[in-house]
């Protein structure tokens, strides 16, 4: 099963961006599946992630500003950005986890002060 990212851009600071998700099969395939950024210089880290039974977890500075949803129907996993803030600036990557990571390819996010 492959993922495909899309739905990054440029926006302004306290705007908003959704970005999506979509695998080649189930998604099912999949017991976590979540987004990852990676800033310029810096490690890639975890942003949200959900598992196949809905629960899911936020980084502390994502808290209240992004939501992680999945449609199961359309094999696609959402994020939802609002409140943007220029340190959101990053490589946003979409990840499936099973037995192994899977990884979408990148989707960039820049955010303007």
């Amino acid at each position: 099963v492959q993922l495909q990212a899309s739905g990054g851009g440029l926006v302004q600071a306290g705007g908003s961006l959704t970005l999506s998700c979509t695998a080649s099969g189930s998604i099912f395939s999949f017991n976590v599946m979540g987004w990852y950024r990676q800033a310029p210089g810096k490690q890639r880290d975890m942003a949200a992630t959900i598992t196949s039974g809905g629960s899911t977890n936020y980084a502390d500075s994502v808290k209240g500003r992004f939501t992680i949803s999945r449609d199961n129907a359309k094999n696609t996993v959402y994020l939802q950005m609002n409140s943007l803030k220029p340190e959101d600036t990053a490589v946003y990557y979409c990840n499936g986890r099973s037995y192994k990571d899977t990884w979408g390819q990148g989707t960039q996010v820049t955010v303007s002060s």
